[in-house]
């Protein structure tokens, strides 16, 4: 009798179970540890692929920027050209500084010093 006083009191707790296995003979352990490395893997892959779309359209856009770039290169040069031009400057001496060119009795010849 006192021993079934001493085990009414407790209950016989059920030992933890070794992984269990599934249907096809793998244990759960494993499974779960496949599946979290399958995810890890996707995660990578879907990270790259986002980054590397990123990077695409930040070259698209520099790409888009050296070619404006380009394009307002050559306006200035044709600009600059047209700005220098002997034509130009000769009629912004007549018609701006009142300017003109010289009589032949105007013009003094220097000789060379040496000769």
């Amino acid at each position: 009798m006192a021993q079934s006083a001493q085990n009414i009191g407790t209950r016989a707790l059920p030992r933890f179970e070794e992984a269990r296995e599934t249907s096809f003979g793998i244990k759960y352990s494993t499974f779960i540890i496949f599946a979290l490395v399958l995810m890890f893997v996707a995660l990578i892959y879907v990270g790259s692929h986002i980054r590397m779309t990123e990077l695409e359209y930040s070259i698209a856009t520099e790409l888009s920027a050296q070619e404006q770039k380009l394009e307002e290169q050559k306006k200035l040069k044709l600009e600059y050209a047209m700005l220098k031009s002997p034509q130009r400057i000769e009629g912004i001496m007549r018609s701006q500084l009142q300017m003109s060119y010289p009589d032949n009795d105007q013009v003094i010849v220097l000789k060379q010093s040496g000769e």
